[in-house]
């Protein structure tokens, strides 16, 4: 008899919570580095949003060093991935496409989401500027992109 694979979607195992955390490392970093990228070449001050936490009590009292920064992107950004690894497995989404479709989605709804918050800080670009704001979409865009490949990645495996 011949046995057949099922494809009931992602299955929640220990090895996918590990790789999800994995992934929303990596595709944080590309993030981030895209961003310092554009900040370092257009002198648009995407990257210090992306690391801003004056809109958040207590810890805007803080002065922390730019690797604590990023330190905190990547946390966010490693949830992040756990939750939409969750997602597709409570969801019991099979299809690659829907995965990576969904994934850059939510991302690009968090960019437009945190954008916003620019106006709570001096150091963050101006509210109205297309040209950060298109360069946030990107980074948001292309993030999005590379988390649900992974874990559409990691469903085959």
């Amino acid at each position: 008899m011949e046995k057949f694979k099922r494809n009931d979607g992602m299955i929640l195992t220990k090895t996918g919570l590990k790789n999800a955390i994995l992934y929303g490392l990596l595709s944080g970093l590309v993030l981030a580095t895209f961003l310092k990228g554009v900040e370092l070449i257009t002198h648009l001050t995407v990257y210090t949003l992306l690391l801003n936490v004056d809109y958040i009590p207590y810890i805007n009292t803080f002065a922390f060093p730019e690797l604590i920064e990023v330190g905190f992107h990547l946390l966010v950004s490693i949830a992040l991935a756990i939750c939409l690894y969750l997602l597709f497995v409570h969801l019991k989404i099979s299809s690659r496409k829907q995965i990576i479709v969904t994934a850059t989605t939510v991302c690009l709804i968090i960019g437009i989401a945190l954008f916003p918050t620019t106006t709570f800080s001096d150091k963050t670009p101006d509210f109205r500027s297309f040209p950060s704001f298109s360069y946030w979409m990107a980074g948001h865009i292309i993030y999005g992109y590379i988390l649900g490949y992974l874990l559409a990645k990691s469903k085959d495996n």
